[in-house]
């Protein structure tokens, strides 16, 4: 349930995030309470916290969504509260019919039930002064001061989209690494130790992918960020190609993990292999500035005539190098480089 291990890494990664939060909630409660003179502003708080939140996806429209689903669920009770007064009976129907509305607009569950939450509360707690539909009128403050901050203050989507492809990016080598090395002194368990770890990386991929559309939302809105849009367009490039080149790294591992059970050293594979880690090394230094990127479709053109035959191989280990080929090709789409380009530059294995 707690996890103390890691909670200054959290603390120092969620730090803006609460900074946003808090300021934000202030805001949307002083705006209710000195300027519309609602004494217990308690809906504008916690609309403008809970639409913020800390999850790492802050676009725009999963706020907007968070802030409408909390205003509508106050609405509907506050509604039923007017036309029928409060209890039991009163209560269930609140429930029921801010589900049904929020589940007819959204397929999102959380979406209803953060609307039959926001019901329960104002058919149980007291009736504020401030006049009718005040509540109603506290989440709407809340839901755009949040829009405001993510606008004005928003979380910085670039250096967690950055920090995301670093995490996949030291997974990925490391796996590399390790196949390099039991292809020179074979070692069984620390070829399924390399297999499951890069089994392990989708979440990486999903977080990265989720922080660039995060980063695309924000940039829309938000004038801060708009100088960003190239940089956002190259890390999309550089994501799909690893992305497809994680997924072929799975299946070369899963052979290299198959064909070491025998103990032999393969150096040749080992070699190839290196020159493969090369190629991904330069690929992660253009996450911090994306011209570098030429250096690693250069390198990556240099490398292409060693994919063809190996015929002093034996069979099982040219099935290794046929296998890099599809490799090879989603490097090629991480640096730049057009797909039909990629394969254009393997040699023939006819």
């Amino acid at each position: 349930m707690f996890e103390l291990r890691g909670g200054s890494a959290r603390v120092k990664d969620s730090l803006w995030a609460i900074l946003q939060i808090a300021m934000a909630a202030t805001t949307a409660y002083a705006i209710a309470y000195f300027l519309l003179g609602h004494p217990v502003p308690l809906l504008a708080v916690t609309v403008a916290i809970s639409s913020l939140g800390l999850a790492r996806d802050t676009r725009p429209d999963r706020v907007a969504a968070t802030a409408l689903a909390m205003t509508l669920g106050v609405g509907l009770s506050e509604t039923l509260l007017l036309l029928f007064g409060a209890g039991s009976i009163q209560l269930l129907v609140a429930i029921l019919l801010a589900l049904l509305v929020a589940r007819f607009i959204s397929a999102n569950p959380a979406f209803a039930l953060t609307a039959a939450i926001q019901a329960v509360l104002v058919q149980l707690l007291q009736v504020p002064t401030g006049g009718v539909y005040a509540r109603v009128l506290d989440g709407v403050i809340g839901g755009l001061v949040a829009l405001l901050f993510t606008a004005l203050l928003p979380r910085n989507p670039i250096k967690l989209a950055r920090a995301d492809a670093a995490q996949l990016f030291s997974i990925f080598k490391e796996t590399l690494g390790d196949v390099r090395s039991v292809l020179l002194t074979p070692d069984v368990q620390l070829a399924d130790g390399a297999l499951d770890r890069i089994r392990k990386t989708q979440p990486l991929i999903d977080n990265w992918r989720a922080s660039l559309e995060s980063a695309i939302s924000i940039g829309k809105i938000s004038p801060f960020y708009r100088w960003a849009k190239q940089q956002i367009k190259d890390q999309l490039v550089l994501l799909e190609g690893m992305d497809l080149a994680t997924r072929n790294l799975r299946v070369v591992v899963r052979r290299v993990d198959f064909l070491v059970r025998d103990l032999r050293p393969r150096p040749e594979l080992a070699q190839l292999t290196a020159k493969f880690l090369i190629a991904v090394d330069l690929l992660e230094s253009s996450l911090d500035d994306f011209s570098l990127s030429h250096k690693a479709r250069k390198y990556l053109v240099k490398l292409a005539p060693e994919l063809g035959v190996y015929p002093q191989l034996p069979l099982s280990e040219q099935v290794i190098v046929l296998q890099l080929r599809p490799l090879f090709v989603d490097l090629c789409q991480a640096s730049g480089i057009d797909i039909e380009q990629a394969k254009d530059l393997l040699p023939s294995v006819d």
